[in-house]
């Protein structure tokens, strides 16, 4: 995504925001607009907006050679910032339910002192904005209802794996077994896949005259590269270099249903399962190694090589058998941005 397009990006959010907080729908006093104000700012912001960038970057190949005019690149970062509204309101709740520490590089909005529950009410505040936001800008457009169902659908999917992730590990603390590689790819898909990679190109779709029917194969092409993305991230938590990433990571310490652990008790033997059970979920830094060390003996990280081979390949595959050549170029540009990624 160019420079450009980045900083027209950002400007608009604060349009955006400006509309919010003078909404004649409700007639806010000050205190409530300068905690909007803050609110908005905390949680929409921070992030590295990649899945709001996506939808003006494949808008763009999808024009096929042809620059977008101001409108119709205007409109894209539009649905871009309606997809970080929503991550927003996930990542508000989530924290809540996961009772995370920081977000972001710092604390999570409800560890704030004035905050605490009210978080809750903020995330559903955030997610109400969304609905307020396309009505203003794409009432009376063609595909307005199509977009909304687009937003429902995925919204359902999301909620969904994130029921089936809180469950899943409440079950796993009693009893590690219930992490298994079915269950993994389920979470994955459903919490993560469909908000951040399909989402973002369903969107340029509809913001190009197409119908998502028609495009069944590319939604399944971007479900299995988000599954594809999580899968780095988890095993970038334990073998990436937290100077690279930018954060040490937790997932053995947090009881994560993580793809390394479900990987292990695959292939671990009964006194390596052993060690896995008696260590996994412990913040004890001497038991987060053990786990490690064990990743290691098990040579996860050559299982994970095979897969991301062997996944990208098939991907590749996949997106060559598309009938478009322009949803390829877009398919292509989302996978060389994941694959091989540190």
């Amino acid at each position: 995504m160019n420079s450009e397009v980045s900083s027209t990006f950002r400007r608009i959010y604060e349009t955006l925001m400006a509309e919010l907080l003078r909404d004649g729908s409700f007639d806010f006093d000050d205190d409530a607009l300068r905690w909007l104000d803050h609110m908005l700012d905390y949680n929409v912001l921070g992030g590295k907006l990649n899945c709001g960038l996506a939808v003006a970057e494949s808008y763009k190949l999808l024009k096929a050679g042809s620059e977008p005019n101001e409108e119709e690149e205007f409109l894209a970062c539009i649905l871009g910032w309606g997809i970080e509204w929503l991550q927003a309101y996930f990542l508000v709740l989530d924290d809540i339910m996961d009772n995370s520490q920081t977000r972001r590089g710092k604390p999570c909005w409800y560890r704030l002192p004035k905050v605490g529950l009210i978080a809750i009410n903020d995330g559903l505040v955030l997610h109400s904005q969304i609905s307020q936001i396309f009505k203003r800008y794409f009432y009376g457009k063609p595909y307005y209802v199509d977009l909304l169902d687009l937003f429902n659908e995925v919204e359902f999917r999301t909620t969904s794996g994130e029921l089936l992730d809180q469950i899943t590990t409440s079950e796993g603390h009693k009893d590690l077994s219930k992490y298994t590689v079915d269950v993994y790819r389920r979470i994955v898909e459903y919490k993560t896949a469909y908000y951040s990679f399909y989402l973002p190109v369903g969107c340029a779709l509809l913001l190009s005259g197409k119908n998502l029917d028609d495009y069944v194969q590319a939604k399944r092409i971007l479900v299995e590269m988000g599954v594809y993305f999580q899968i780095q991230d988890d095993y970038l938590d334990s073998f990436g270099d937290p100077e690279v990433l930018g954060k040490i990571g937790t997932d053995i310490e947090d009881f994560k249903c993580s793809w390394l652990f479900v990987q292990a008790l695959v292939c671990v033997d009964e006194r390596q399962k052993d060690i896995l059970f008696e260590n996994y979920g412990k913040s004890d830094p001497a038991c987060v190694a053990k786990v490690k060390a064990l990743y290691k003996e098990l040579n996860l990280e050559r299982v994970f090589s095979e897969y991301e081979r062997e996944t990208y390949e098939k991907l590749i595959s996949h997106i060559e058998a598309q009938p478009n050549e322009v949803v390829q170029a877009v398919l292509k540009s989302f996978l060389h941005k994941i694959h091989m990624r540190k």
